[in-house]
């Protein structure tokens, strides 16, 4: 993931490099917050597939007891 921070010269976010000893940065565009945005809902939704499944298995092993 990128290093985000705020630019020194016109306060706005920005993607932070160093490069051979020299900062750069370059403004966030609204593609790569999108294409993150995008990411994290992917994630998530892995992330709630999968916990749905143990809370089902879980409930199983319950009622076997």
């Amino acid at each position: 993931m990128s290093d985000i921070k705020i630019c020194p010269t016109c306060g706005a976010k920005a993607k932070y490099k160093v490069k051979d000893g020299k900062e750069t940065f370059s403004a966030v565009q609204d593609e790569d917050a999108f294409k993150k945005v995008g990411q994290l809902k992917k994630a998530m939704q892995k992330f709630k597939e999968k916990a749905e499944a143990l809370e089902k298995e879980l409930e199983e092993l319950k009622s076997k007891t």
